[in-house]
């Protein structure tokens, strides 16, 4: 893919705002930049970290009740530690702080579970275009998408859930990638669609039906098309 930015973003949901908040912005260290209403009364609390950006989401209306996604923690590179941290935060999800270049990392690491990790490895190299750095991790930037092999994982977990639930890799022609994803063998999860002059966006699923934002934002590639291209 050409990226439009070389880091993942990775969107987790909540329930319980205050203590998550308390819990990102202090021991895991992120830095708060903006509070997003994005429509259907969920507010989306964006936090930077190495140019990735962690997506808070609260929905106003709770959340129903959804099995875990693949998507099982994170790792976030650090320069002023030396070993490994395990922390979890109030809604039980696990982050790592590591030192810079640990297991690879130097941005964001993002682990995944799942049941096949051959046809993830050819989902990642061929539809996504990632490039493998080997023990199951792949490149998307400076960001590292980390494969665990897990014969339990859930498949086809719905979007809104609480955890982490679906990551964001943005993009020039927002289109163009789509369509060479489900052409690779990738699972459409929501057809591209044209958010006024602001962003581009579709879903696609990984072999589990993990959910991946295809993002297309026009303060990163310049001015959109001017039809919705469904």
């Amino acid at each position: 893919m050409k990226l439009a930015k070389p880091h993942i973003d990775v969107a987790v949901m909540t329930e319980r705002l205050d203590e998550m908040l308390a819990f990102w912005q202090g021991p895991a260290g992120l830095t708060f930049e903006e509070l997003l209403p994005t429509g259907r009364g969920n507010h989306q609390h964006r936090h930077g970290i190495h140019g990735s950006v962690f997506k808070l989401n609260h929905p106003r209306d709770g959340l129903p009740a959804s099995p875990a996604s693949g998507y099982r923690g994170m790792w976030i590179a650090r320069d002023d530690i030396t070993e490994r941290q395990t922390l979890t935060d109030p809604d039980g999800n696990r982050v790592v702080l590591a030192a810079t270049g640990d297991n690879d990392v130097t941005g964001i690491g993002i682990v995944v579970g799942v049941r096949d990790p051959d046809a993830h490895a050819r989902f990642y190299s061929e539809a996504l275009g990632l490039e493998s750095i080997g023990n199951g991790r792949f490149q998307c930037g400076d960001s590292v998408l980390i494969v665990e092999h897990d014969p339990k994982a859930e498949s086809d977990v719905p979007l809104p859930g609480k955890g982490f639930r679906y990551l964001t890799i943005q993009v020039f022609d927002c289109v163009k990638e789509h369509t060479r994803i489900l052409d690779a063998g990738g699972i459409e999860g929501a057809r591209p669609y044209q958010h006024g002059d602001v962003a581009l966006y579709s879903m696609v699923r990984d072999p589990d039906g993990n959910w991946i934002e295809i993002s297309q934002r026009a303060s990163l590639t310049g001015p959109l098309p001017k039809r919705d291209p469904r």
